[in-house]
């Protein structure tokens, strides 16, 4: 490709409203450009990329088996319905009526579809294991879309499905799929960690997430150097406290007024203490009952962890007249001590609390010196919580490492959760039926082309992996005017093509100063740049991005110096 014949509108400015490296560099380089609020344009070399991306991944589910199909965009709530999810992320999709009236939906995933063409289609074990997988565009409606194509409306993604007779077929399904998912993105050149992770809406019980870590990802995950423990935030276990093991002086529980203070920060610095010695009650609705859970103050509530345990799919906070009706107090200083007809679940760090401050489920009070045991009992204990930076491994009690990362993928084994509900079943050897085990199989495509800038930037621009480079080779003439000089760069450049290679000639007429910045930011991993003193050599410069080393060659033997460095 030419560039002179190529949109490529790179820009020396940073982009105003840009977050994240691969946002900045991805507009800056002339990947995407933004339409509206979540809303991306990918441009020649930002395509490239994409379908690069996509060539890697049908060449390794192809490897594996899978099938590839193409699911409709616009789907009906029907399905989403009998399935239980509708109600669950409503507020994130796209809904519209046709000109008769009827709900439609732009697809935020296709589970329930992919489920509902095997329950039609499938009728016998022998049809089974079936893997289908597409690429497809997805939407939702994400409340504050940021970091460019990181976090937007509209994102491309592949999905992937298997379906399988028993739980082991499953297993075996799921690893090739894994596998899978290694080798992808070790072709796509990224730095990844794989971690065990929480099903979410998705549903299931066996999870795994594809996390690369970058200083702005927008996840946290845990990372045990020492025992090889990985998690995602919302997955990870906390170790347990073990009551024995605290002193507690127990002082006499008293009241103290708290006038117009309810928030934990505030709390504590009325009462000169740490967070840690405040024990929180925060008042849920799970299965139209009030739940009282308790959490060390310091302490966040992993909801994923309280919908596992409690078994449910629907979880809200209290409003204020249920937590009135509950504790019998306002809104901010809910407490266990003398809480009645509530059923008490804590986490397990409460426990390490002494002499510490509650609610007192009276306006402006709390209580000071509430210990667990003496002042209120709890029969219920669980993790609860999020792990945070300082807390030990739950496996090896060494302290893990907590990092940003970007998800990049995600697989599921999903068991009968749609089957079920819709009806894809299958019949054994013997003729009785049964429910279909699926899995579930994710990788968000756009997400890889900018976890890879994240990964692979400097102060010049993109340092891109060969493999999904917009072109791995730029040949690049300083003076076009030079017809010696531009004559070897089109020989080159023929050659190079002939030869298969991926390559673009740089032949617009700009100053060498231009090229060369353009080159970098754009971030193409082999340059052959030709000047007047080293062409007059029957020589050329071939300048590596990833390292910044330049090296002269021979211009006969630029092909194969090339190939060299491809590998």
């Amino acid at each position: 490709m030419r560039w002179k014949e190529t949109l490529i509108p790179t820009l020396k400015e940073v982009p105003a409203d840009a977050e994240t490296v691969s946002h900045i560099l991805m507009v800056r380089a002339g990947l995407i450009r933004k339409l509206g609020a979540g809303t991306y344009s990918y441009l020649p070399l930002g395509l490239k990329v994409i379908q690069k991306i996509n060539t890697i991944i049908r060449q390794e589910m192809d490897a594996v088996g899978a099938q590839e199909i193409l699911m409709p965009a616009l789907q009906s709530p029907e399905l989403w319905k009998r399935t239980g999810r509708f109600d669950l992320i409503k507020e994130i999709m796209f809904q519209f009526k046709d000109r008769h009236g009827k709900v439609n939906l732009l697809g935020p995933t296709h589970e329930e579809v992919v489920t509902d063409i095997v329950a039609k289609e499938v009728r016998s074990y022998k049809q089974l294991p079936l893997m289908l997988y597409q690429i497809q565009t997805k939407f939702r409606d994400e409340p504050r879309p940021r970091f460019g194509i990181l976090r937007s409306r509209e994102f491309i993604m592949k999905d992937a499905y298997s379906f399988n007779k028993d739980w082991d077929d499953l297993d075996k399904s799921y690893k090739k799929m894994y596998d899978a998912y290694c080798r992808i993105f070790d072709r796509c050149g990224l730095k990844y960690v794989a971690v065990e992770a929480d099903a979410g809406f998705m549903g299931g019980d066996v999870s795994h997430e594809f996390m690369v870590p970058a200083e702005k990802g927008e996840d946290l995950i845990i990372v045990c150097e020492s025992c090889g423990y990985a998690a995602s935030r919302e997955k990870a276990e906390c170790a347990k406290v073990d009551a024995k093991k605290k002193s507690a002086k127990e002082n006499k529980l008293k009241e103290v007024s708290t006038p117009g203070v309810s928030t934990v920060e505030g709390v504590a610095a009325l009462l000169k203490t740490k967070e840690s010695q405040l024990i929180k009650t925060l008042i849920y609705i799970a299965g139209g009952k009030p739940i009282a859970v308790l959490l060390r103050g310091d302490h966040e509530v992993n909801e994923a962890k309280l919908k596992r345990y409690l078994g449910c799919t629907l979880l809200e906070m209290a409003e204020e007249k249920a937590i009135k009706d509950a504790t019998g107090g306002p809104l901010g200083f809910s407490g266990p001590v003398g809480l009645k007809g509530v059923k008490i679940v804590a986490d397990h760090a409460v426990l390490s609390v002494v002499d510490g401050v509650t609610g007192a489920n009276k306006k402006d009070t709390h209580l000071v010196n509430v210990n667990v045991g003496r002042d209120f009992k709890v029969k219920e204990w669980a993790d609860l919580r999020y792990f945070v930076d300082g807390d030990i491994c739950p496996k090896c009690s060494k302290k893990p490492k907590v990092t940003n990362a970007i998800e990049i993928g995600h697989t599921f084994k999903l068991g009968t959760k749609y089957s079920k509900s819709l009806g894809a079943r299958y019949l054994d050897e013997k003729g009785a039926e049964h429910d279909i085990i699926m899995g579930c199989y994710g990788i968000g495509v756009n997400r890889i082309a900018a976890a890879a800038i994240e990964g692979g930037n400097d102060k010049d621009g993109i340092i891109w992996p060969i493999s999904i480079a917009p072109y791995a080779i730029a040949v690049m003439p300083l003076n076009t005017m030079n017809n010696d000089l531009s004559k070897a760069a089109e020989d080159i450049y023929n050659q190079l093509r002939d030869n298969g290679l991926d390559v673009i000639i740089d032949d617009r007429d700009e100053r060498a100063g231009i090229k060369f910045k353009d080159a970098d930011l754009v971030g193409f991993p082999i340059q052959v740049i030709l000047g007047e003193r080293n062409i007059a050599k029957g020589k050329v410069e071939m300048k590596l991005r990833k390292t910044g080393k330049s090296e002269v060659i021979d211009m006969k033997k630029v092909v194969e110096e090339i190939k060299k460095n491809l590998t």
